[in-house]
């Protein structure tokens, strides 16, 4: 009997993107597979239910219904309680599960006795580059938050010389160049910004340089060893940041637009700049936070809200910024998830291999127990 893909609406505040698109969509009806769509989940971004039957997907009228007999929930964050509710016992539910913060919803997911697959957590290796959904919606994060920055500046971008005079270009500082702030620096240097970023990892230095930015960061040799196995930051010691913070002082204070991109996988965002550096910038500076929902690298920011200091600095706080951007980061977001699928299904038939590392890495919960090593310590 084929495998039944069900695709919910997001029922998270704000969240505007979806797990599937027709294109996916005709792609798993491809692999074997039934692909039943709760009505209204492509609205966040733009498409109509209609597209979704025109690639052979069946549109339910509602979530009962979306998930009456389904072997498969695709989600963007984590279902909620209703959703859970609903599943069959054994359903396979794969979605940005965060289950470091949405702890009610992998406890009650794990109750439920569902095989959950957190996205977040799909290695970063060669095999599994299709399926990094951190990095297609961090890439997109990252130009949005610069045309954020834009759009919050009361200046333009570039240089620009008129006969009333020259329009001096912005200077924009990238805090951390992962995913994210690699994309930004290329956003703002296309749009005529001077750009410098930091980063803790030594290998940022000659990627940053390569997009036309200049690199800043204190190199001595914990900032040699700063990086994991797998590519991300290590938290760097209270020594390090010390020294960290005293350049970052003397350079923000020359800085039009400053954007934050620090995470560290299961841990609060790192604090990168305190009220003080923020107090020190000139009026009319702007600042994005892309990790405000994460505690924030900000002191002040705060998430969903542009806060506007005493002196006059904006410090921008937009949650979930891929989804400002809903239509590409659905895209995206939908590709990623039929890669993963794709290791599970053999002639329309759920069959994944309890061996492989890619799936072994995303599996959290299973059989009424949370499995993932990271969260039972």
């Amino acid at each position: 009997m084929a495998v039944a893909i069900a695709v919910t609406r997001e029922r998270r505040e704000g969240e505007t993107r979806a797990a599937l698109t027709p294109e996916t969509a005709k792609k798993l009806i491809g692999l074997g597979a039934t692909v039943i769509v709760e009505s209204g989940t492509g609205l966040g971004s733009s498409i109509p239910d209609a597209d979704y039957a025109a690639a052979g997907a069946t549109v339910a009228k509602d979530l009962k219904t979306a998930l009456a007999g389904a072997d498969v929930l695709l989600k963007v964050r984590a279902p909620t309680a209703p959703e859970i509710l609903a599943l069959k016992p054994g359903a396979v539910v794969i979605g940005l599960l965060d289950p470091h913060r949405e702890k009610d919803a992998l406890k009650a997911l794990t109750e439920a006795g569902a095989s959950a697959y957190a996205m977040e957590f799909v290695p970063r290796i060669t095999r599994a580059q299709a399926m990094d959904a951190l990095s297609s919606q961090a890439n997109l994060a990252g130009y949005r938050a610069v045309i954020e920055a834009a759009a919050a500046y009361g200046r333009g971008f570039p240089m620009m010389m008129t006969a009333a005079g020259t329009v001096a270009a912005a200077k924009a500082f990238i805090m951390g160049a992962g995913v994210a702030g690699l994309q930004a620096i290329a956003t703002a240097r296309r749009l005529g910004a001077v750009v410098t970023a930091t980063d803790v990892r030594p290998a940022a230095k000659e990627q940053v340089e390569s997009l036309g930015a200049k690199f800043i960061a204190v190199e001595d040799e914990e900032f040699k060893a700063a990086e994991t196995a797998g590519g991300y930051a290590k938290q760097m010691s209270a020594e390090y940041q010390a020294k960290q913070v005293e350049l970052t002082a003397a350079h923000i204070l020359k800085q039009d637009v400053v954007i934050t991109t620090a995470l560290i996988p299961g841990r609060p965002a790192p604090r990168l700049l305190t009220a003080a550096h923020v107090a020190s910038m000139k009026p009319g500076s702007v600042i994005v936070d892309l990790a405000v929902e994460a505690g924030g690298n900000v002191e002040g920011s705060k998430p969903g809200e542009v806060v506007t200091t005493p002196n006059g600095v904006q410090i921008v706080g937009w949650s979930n910024l891929p989804g400002r951007i809903a239509a590409d980061a659905t895209a995206l977001y939908a590709r990623n998830l039929h890669a993963f699928l794709g290791l599970m299904l053999r002639d329309g038939a759920l069959a994944p291999d309890p061996d492989d590392e890619i799936l072994k890495s995303a599996l959290i919960a299973q059989g009424g127990q949370v499995v993932n090593e990271g969260l039972t310590g």
